[in-house]
């Protein structure tokens, strides 16, 4: 079986972006994609892995289920997006183990639905590592709507409040898309005019104008209508007394989900 999936690297200033490669057979993914069963055999769901712990070792994840047991993904880093996998529905346990060893560091428990996707998020620091099972949003949003998620697993930035900046728009003239969030914070999907943003994210409570200093300000991206996006807040690397990152994942592509 062939298994791809995105090691994200973040760099000083920007993450760099880096593919590894896991076995699973490529024929096997496409026809799963969207399915609900493998033919003859299980009903099933499909799991990626978001790896964001800023200091925890390279990670084997393995999933359990009381009709099977295996490895999902072997020696991912900080930053890595799986893509999505398929694994049998119902209820199971994923579980981050020191990579290969038989240590395990953190597990969750979650029951995952035929059909349905999801995200198992890895996240805190080594010495407090944390999974969470986050359903997501594997539908349309409506025309000409983007559907964004944020997750706040920046550990040191503190309290913060986001912001989408439409191009040769100041930050001045926009409202936040929300405010007050923490870590371990998740927004849920919140819809917005699909179209070209930069992320921008402040201390809370900030009045954002020309000289205010933002924590952190993305690269102007484009947002299709009826695409849904999660983007985690993450540590920068090497860590900084100041600022963050983020590392962004397609839910739903309208033109090929």
């Amino acid at each position: 079986m062939q298994r791809d999936y995105l090691q994200l690297v973040v760099g000083t200033s920007r993450l760099a972006l880096h593919t590894s490669r896991i076995v699973l057979a490529a024929g096997l993914v496409a026809a799963l994609t969207g399915c609900q069963s493998i033919a003859g055999i299980q009903p099933v769901s499909e799991v990626r892995v978001i790896d964001v712990s800023p200091d925890s070792p390279a990670l084997d994840i393995y999933q359990a289920s009381a009709q099977s047991s295996s490895a999902e993904l072997y020696s991912i880093g900080f930053g890595t997006v799986s893509s999505y996998l398929p694994v049998v529905a119902g209820a199971s346990t994923h579980a981050a183990y020191n990579a290969g060893t038989e240590q395990q560091l953190a597990s969750v428990h979650g029951s995952f639905a035929a059909g349905g996707q999801y995200t198992v998020l890895v996240g805190n620091t080594a010495a407090s590592l944390q999974m969470t099972a986050l359903k997501d949003h594997a539908f349309p949003a409506p025309a000409g709507q983007v559907a964004l998620r944020f997750l706040d697993q920046a550990t040191h930035a503190g309290t913060v409040d986001i912001y989408l900046v439409p191009p040769r728009t100041p930050i001045s003239h926009v409202s936040p898309i929300d405010t007050g969030l923490s870590f371990s914070s998740n927004t849920g999907y919140i819809d917005a005019p699909a179209g070209t943003y930069s992320i921008v994210v402040v201390r809370a409570g900030t009045t954002p104008n020309s000289s205010t200093a933002p924590l952190y300000t993305g690269s102007q991206t484009s947002f299709a209508s009826m695409s849904a996006h999660t983007i985690v807040l993450i540590d920068p690397q090497p860590p900084a007394a100041n600022g963050l990152q983020t590392i962004s994942a397609t839910d739903f592509d309208p033109a090929g989900n």
